[in-house]
């Protein structure tokens, strides 16, 4: 196994109650953006206006989103190829002709001719229809990740614990993106699957290994084996993370502005995944496993030592009894005797 750090020695759990306690704020502060600011959601989820034009010579995308945006207009532009631009904005169907009137004064700035092929008003049946299909995705996403986890480690809790861990990392994709009130788009629902997919699959490598050191420490408490696991894949975790999230970076400064929103999502999504996976997915485990008692964490070592056997203290054996020669009296006697 490849490693990047050398081997480590971190008592993961030892701090468990700090994870919670952060976690925990950071669902506060979400309530409260989530009551006051609100998310910004896009076209496809509210309704709106799509204008679709044709330009008789190629023009850059840039410069017709630089367009869209002096004139003060917000809107989403989508390439069909070909010339052939969409632009959405969002609005109710009787400001219709507003928008139109607004994106033609974008376009001709750019003196380049051009036709209006269609505009059409998506409306809020639509959005909502939108709207439903992406929650039912996400749910259902969760709960045959729940099933399948469960199923592979024969243990619901690891599942419900995964579970919790992905719904943190959507949370706080949804917290960062009502900060700064970017749209949420359906390519941005495809980020948030994503980033399910992508914290998922560094959680289960932890669990396998925590079910890998069970057969060869079965005398370690779930404790040790949860420490030791960690330590053991953290090299693997620190180098997939940063791989991933340098890509994004490079995703976010250079693949332009209709990739800029997935590929914010993704960055966020992916360094709360990273946090998740070391301090909430496995000590919720270790907690619910144990009811919160606290017992010894620290990493178990790879084999203990037979405890020394007692020494036996030989025991002092009394000193051979002398045998007592005839008295001097008795020997008197016995010459008297004899005369």
């Amino acid at each position: 196994m490849m490693t990047f750090f050398p081997k480590t020695n971190i008592d993961f759990l030892k701090y468990r109650k700090v994870y919670f306690t952060i976690s925990a704020l950071i669902f506060v502060v979400g309530i409260y953006l989530f009551a006051t600011k609100g998310l910004n959601m896009g076209v496809d989820f509210t309704g709106g206006t799509m204008v679709q034009v044709k330009f008789e010579q190629t023009v850059d995308m840039a410069k017709v989103r630089e367009a869209l945006t002096q004139t003060g207009s917000e809107s989403e532009l989508q390439s069909y190829g070909d010339n052939t631009y969409a632009v959405r904005e969002k609005g109710t169907e009787g400001n219709i002709d507003e928008v139109q009137a607004r994106v033609e004064k974008a376009l001709d700035t750019l003196n380049v001719p051009y036709v209006v092929q269609q505009t059409n008003f998506v409306g809020p049946s639509v959005g909502q229809d939108m709207t439903e299909r992406a929650v039912w995705a996400i749910i259902l996403s969760l709960v045959f990740i729940i099933i399948y986890v469960a199923f592979r480690f024969s243990n619901i809790l690891w599942g419900t614990s995964g579970v919790i861990a992905l719904f943190h990392d959507l949370f706080v994709m949804a917290v960062a993106f009502a900060i700064t009130q970017r749209e949420i788009d359906l390519v941005v629902v495809a980020a948030f699957l994503t980033v399910a997919g992508f914290s998922i699959n560094d959680t289960i490598v932890i669990f396998d290994r925590i079910r890998e050191n069970m057969r060869l420490h079965p005398r370690a408490s779930l404790g040790e084996l949860i420490n030791l696991s960690i330590n053991e894949t953290l090299s693997r975790t620190v180098i997939t993370s940063i791989t991933v999230v340098g890509s994004l970076f490079i995703l976010y400064f250079f693949g332009g502005e209709a990739l800029n929103s997935f590929s914010f999502a993704m960055l966020v999504g992916c360094i709360c995944g990273f946090y998740t996976t070391v301090a909430l997915t496995t000590p919720m485990v270790y907690v619910w496993t144990h009811g919160g008692e606290s017992r010894e964490t620290a990493p178990a070592a790879p084999a203990r030592k037979a405890a020394a056997a007692p020494k036996v203290q030989k025991e002092e054996l009394p000193a051979p009894a002398q045998v007592a020669g005839p008295s001097k009296k008795s020997v008197r006697k016995s010459r008297r005797n004899r005369r």
